[in-house]
């Protein structure tokens, strides 16, 4: 964009809405705040002084949750908390952390980050570092060695990870990798394999090249996936399939609060995580009053390592959350193809390098959805003279998210049922991560590739995908504990009846962190239960929810004593319960580039604190072992991934009994 136009445009985002007036503690950072942060900041010491300095993130600094829940139960009694910030800038080869108070425009506190790891790399200077190649004879004679015009190149930031072999002085470093674009849009199916590039982030200049060997650039022909370019034969088409809503949509938003059937929560974004929902509370049938189910769930981290250990490649083991972050990578969704005709949509800010608000529209879509399912039917023929057929079908309330991490695409559902449900999906799809290879044909390889062969000259890579949520369960309130409902087969000792076995329910409440660690295939068939000790039903049952694994939870096969999985220790179980903690909320640490393990969920639960009956958190990793197939290529399928937060002993009975259907159906027998 033309510099002069850029700069108009951030002033109508600064000025067009000047007040900092919001409607909830939990609301995301209007482009107002946003401009006010960066104006206290340059006009202090900090901003003052020579040495340039680049902002990293730039957040909500959220409420106390008690102050959150205290102004939830009477706002009319309870102000809302003051607003403030947390911003974390790079500036002279230091960290820096800063916490600004916005109503007041002042800096509260400011400090150095002294611990190892770095902050999110931003877009600038990725992209800054992208052209170094360029000017930079030997890659210049590299890519005049293969046979590959200079124009046609392009090249991408990786971070590196941390190794003890590998000693970087203090720097922050990444890696580049480069593809030829000729002919095809899909640049990441043409690599330029066996080059090696590294920068330094902040000198802005390549402190390290090499180029190993060369092998051939795979051909483009074939490779993009746009509907223009497509020839005939053409795949299969069926008829239109439209959404229509004759009646209107049954939800609300009012600011960032959505209204829906029974259910009612906030949404939230943030520059790390992307979408946040926050206060999601469901009301019963016997009163209009909501009860709380989840104070706030969010992506945490992405973890994904690449199972090649070449010179190349064994670096390639990304946290997309705390390496990128989710923020700047989240898509602006398109109408009728990410989401159907009858969404709304809401918009999205972060903070660029500089410190300005970038909008992002439609950054979240919320719909009604009804796929023909049933959420509940029963037919009866066993009364004389009459066949009794009665169900409900299921419609459900989505928000939608698509965060594009370099070659894949993830799309985050969070699906509220009536039924008291959230069901929590991730999909995958995008561009695999290929090597460059000499190989055409399967016959022809002899060693082992660390992937598969889906097309001439073109490796997928194995690889993994490890999705871990922040949830932030309160179940009819904060006080809870976590209880493993275990099935145990018993060898019947009556002598009365011929079954010679059954099985049973041992409940188990989890003490410390160290009882609330789960990795499911390790351990017998269990109910995970959040319940609230001191809320009983009128049967007096404790009421409750239950975590749902969909099977797609693969944990980590790494060795403990390999570097990406110190990082990432916390991948080895699915499931780990802490008590909660306002600045635990990165699973991998605050600050996930180059970081070493040591502030990580494995480490904080190292402490084994006390986690019954009390206020905990859940952190549930999906996981996903890739080996990639020629159906994977150009462009991969969609690969989906859920669990469900299910209510145990929360309602009387089935909610959905006395409700009526959503569609014209009947209503009596």
């Amino acid at each position: 964009m033309n510099p002069f136009f850029a700069q108009i445009l951030l002033h109508l985002l600064c000025f067009l809405s000047l007040s900092f007036s919001y409607l909830h503690p939990l609301d995301p950072l209007k482009p107002s705040e946003i401009c006010a942060i960066r104006t206290i900041i340059k006009s202090s010491l900090l901003g003052s002084s020579d040495s340039p300095f680049g902002f990293h993130y730039v957040g909500l600094d959220e409420p106390d949750k008690l102050a959150v829940l205290s102004w939830q139960s009477d706002p009319s009694s309870h102000p809302l908390p003051p607003r403030r910030a947390f911003v974390i800038l790079r500036a002279g080869g230091q960290t820096h952390e800063l916490y600004i108070d916005i109503a007041n425009n002042s800096i509260a506190s400011h400090s150095i980050h002294l611990g190892s790891g770095y902050p999110m790399v931003n877009l600038e200077e990725q992209s800054a570092v992208a052209l170094l190649p360029f000017s930079y004879s030997p890659f210049v004679e590299s890519v005049k060695k293969r046979g590959v015009e200079l124009r046609e190149v392009l090249c991408t930031t990786n971070s590196v990870g941390w190794y003890v072999e590998r000693v970087y002085d203090g720097r922050r470093v990444m890696k580049l990798q480069c593809f030829v674009a000729g002919g095809t849009v899909n640049v990441y199916m043409r690599p330029l394999e066996g080059i090696t590039i590294l920068v330094d982030l902040e000198a802005m200049e390549i402190v390290e090249y090499k180029d190993r060997f060369v092998v051939p650039v795979p051909v483009a022909a074939g490779t993009d996936y746009r509907a223009a370019t497509q020839i005939p034969p053409y795949g299969p088409r069926g008829n239109r399939v439209v959404v229509t809503q004759p009646e209107g949509k049954g939800f609300t938003i009012q600011g960032n609060l959505v209204r829906w059937a029974n259910w009612e929560f906030h949404v939230g974004f943030d520059a790390r995580a992307g979408l946040i929902i926050s206060l999601a509370s469901i009301s019963n049938e016997e009163n209009s009053r909501y009860h709380s189910v989840l104070y706030k769930g969010f992506v945490s981290e992405l973890f994904v390592p690449y199972m090649d250990p070449s010179e190349e490649w064994y670096d390639k083991t990304f946290f997309d959350n705390g390496e990128y972050g989710f923020g700047p990578y989240s898509s602006s969704l398109k109408p009728t193809i990410d989401c159907p005709t009858n969404a709304e949509y809401m918009e999205g800010y972060y903070a660029n390098g500089d410190g300005s608000p970038v909008r992002i529209p439609n950054v979240f879509c919320i719909f009604e959805r009804y796929a023909g399912d049933t959420s509940w039917r029963h037919t009866e023929i066993m009364l004389p003279e009459i066949v009794i057929t009665e169900a409900r079908e299921e419609v459900s309330l989505v928000v939608r998210t698509v965060t594009t991490s370099g070659n894949y695409d993830y799309v985050f559902d969070w699906e509220f049922k009536t039924s008291g449900s959230i069901k929590v999906l991730a999909g995958l799809t995008g561009l695999l991560q290929i090597r460059a290879t000499d190989y055409t044909q399967f016959d022809q390889i002899i060693a082992e590739q660390h992937g598969e062969l889906v097309a001439p000259n073109t490796i997928g890579v194995y690889h993994d995908h490890h999705v871990t949520y922040h949830l932030d369960l309160d179940v009819a309130g904060p006080v809870n504990s976590f209880v493993k409902a275990s099935l145990h087969t018993v060898r019947s000792k009556d002598e009365t009846t011929p079954r010679k076995s059954y099985w049973t329910v041992i409940r188990e409440t989890a003490k410390t962190e160290a009882d609330g660690r789960v990795k499911l295939s390790a351990e017998p068939p269990a109910e995970l239960l959040v319940v609230n000790p001191g809320v009983k039903t009128k049967l007096g049952n404790t009421v409750g929810y239950r975590l749902v694994s969909s099977g797609a939870a693969a944990t980590s096969l790494l060795t403990d004593d390999d570097y990406p999985q110190i990082r990432a220790a916390y991948s080895k179980k699915q499931l780990w319960v802490t008590p909660y903690n306002k600045s635990e909320k990165w699973v991998a640490g605050l600050y996930a580039d180059q970081s070493r393990g040591e502030d990580n969920l494995a480490a904080w639960s190292m402490r084994n604190r006390p986690i019954e009956n009390t206020d905990i958190v859940l952190w549930y990793t999906m996981g996903i072992h890739h080996i990639p197939s020629q159906e994977d290529f150009p462009l991969m399928p969609m690969l989906t991934c859920d669990f469900e937060l299910r209510p145990f002993n929360f309602f009387e009975r089935n909610p959905l009994i006395n409700t009526k259907p959503f569609n014209n159906g009947y209503w009596a027998n």
